[in-house]
């Protein structure tokens, strides 16, 4: 009797194990990140989700890696219908802000995202909020040129030097391109981002004495003119800025990369991309940025991953964020993806960027030190929750001037009521 209890107390006991694995893994708790990829980024960040999933078994998480016009163009629509993941890597801070979970109440220790990401948790608050911690910097980047060294060595003209004008950076390029025989002496990103940098260098302010949008300025037409006349003397190609239309984003990646390109603006996000798709074709470096009577200064950025407060799992959120976030991995995370730290205390120490060429290492510091260039009025447009608005409206339009569609005097008209119209319909 005593055998037959002690098996039937074993297969109780063995049955409620069981049941106890079973409810476990039915009770798996599901977090998904939407991400996009400049470089090998989004490699690295799987790698080390595996190690979380592997210390924490209660929580799967699926990384759905996606173009980078489905987080401009069509997450903004998933969320304004309540729908998306529960986790995103986002440009467009500003525009998802309001979206955005205040993660505080669930995260670890508050006061370690505060110290460590605290001049850049502006740039993802909701409007009005003034202590929400929605996410972090996946990088910091600073826009700035890359410069075809190679191309300037075969047309044996030299480089400009420190604090050289945009408009000497145009004549140089422009000179090579005619000695050599390359199609784009100077490529732009069709990007508001990337022609504010040209912008706020030439002295733009954006913002009245109030803090309101007042974008079209003496700064502005200056470097509104500077563009639009490059494409007419052909220092810039409409074949890129005048290949797409409206609000349309277009690198030119590609042509870089294959030589077609004396000097590209765009940002420090490139480097890992550059150091695999370049390798030793040629010789590329990153040069400070151009001056103009406003400064020499960039335009900070990057892509932040940010909490969506739609998640139904705040709490799982929080703990894969705060895994994330942490020194150690983040540190890893930055060093295998070439990005300049968004985390003030990795920044202080520095990094190893052990897999980097001696190319991309050189470049990591050119973009590095420029941090200290940027001026504050390229600080708050990139903090401006409605700076997308701007950005886009200035593509929109410059892009028609450029096309020959309108006139600059027409395309400042509009720029100017295209952004206090939109910013009333986000008001409503």
């Amino acid at each position: 009797m005593q055998r037959k209890h002690w098996i039937s107390a074993f297969a109780t006991t063995a049955g409620l194990a069981i049941g106890l694995l079973a409810t476990t893994a039915f009770a798996q708790t599901t977090v998904r990140i939407a991400w996009y990829s400049d470089g090998n980024e989004g490699e690295v960040v799987s790698d080390l989700l595996k190690r979380f999933e592997a210390q924490n078994q209660d929580i799967k998480v699926v990384l759905d890696q996606v173009p980078y016009k489905a987080i401009t163009e069509n997450l903004p629509v998933q969320l304004a219908s309540g729908q998306g993941p529960d986790i995103a890597r986002v440009v467009d801070l500003g525009g998802v802000a309001r979206y955005a979970l205040d993660m505080r109440p669930y995260l670890k220790d508050a006061s370690y995202w505060e110290k460590n990401f605290g001049p850049f948790l502006p740039w993802m608050r909701p409007e009005g909020d003034s202590s929400a911690i929605t996410g972090f910097m996946t990088q910091l980047t600073v826009t700035g040129p890359f410069v075809n060294k190679t191309l300037f060595e075969q047309a044996g003209i030299a480089m400009p030097g420190a604090k050289a004008t945009w408009e000497e950076w145009g004549k140089a390029v422009k000179a090579v391109a005619e000695k050599v025989q390359v199609p784009f002496p100077l490529a732009m990103d069709r990007s508001g981002h990337r022609f504010f940098s040209v912008a706020v260098s030439e002295g733009a302010k954006v913002f009245d004495a109030k803090g309101e949008p007042a974008v079209i300025d003496d700064g502005f037409k200056r470097a509104a003119k500077l563009v639009y006349d490059w494409h007419n003397d052909g220092v810039m190609k409409k074949e890129l800025w005048g290949s797409v239309s409206g609000t349309a984003y277009r690198g030119a990646n590609d042509e870089f990369k294959n030589a077609q390109v004396v000097m590209y603006q765009s940002g420090s996000w490139q480097i890992s991309q550059f150091d695999k798709t370049v390798g030793d074709a040629f010789d590329w470096v990153a040069v400070p940025s151009p001056c103009g009577p406003g400064g020499c200064s960039g335009m900070p950025g990057g892509a932040g991953l940010v909490a969506i407060k739609t998640t139904k799992h705040p709490e799982a959120v929080a703990k894969v964020m705060d895994y994330l976030a942490s020194e150690p991995v983040l540190s890893e995370f930055y060093a295998r993806s070439l990005f300049v730290p968004g985390h003030l205390g990795i920044a202080a120490k520095g990094l190893d960027y052990k897999d980097a060429s001696p190319q991309a290492k050189a470049a990591l510091k050119v973009f590095s030190d420029q941090v200290a260039q940027l001026s504050p009025v390229a600080y708050r447009l990139q903090g401006y929750v409605n700076n997308r608005v701007i950005f886009n409206a200035v593509i929109s339009r410059l892009g028609q001037a450029i096309s020959g569609e309108t006139t600059l005097d027409e395309a400042y008209k509009r720029i100017e009521s295209d952004v206090a119209q939109q910013i009333a319909e986000r008001k409503k």
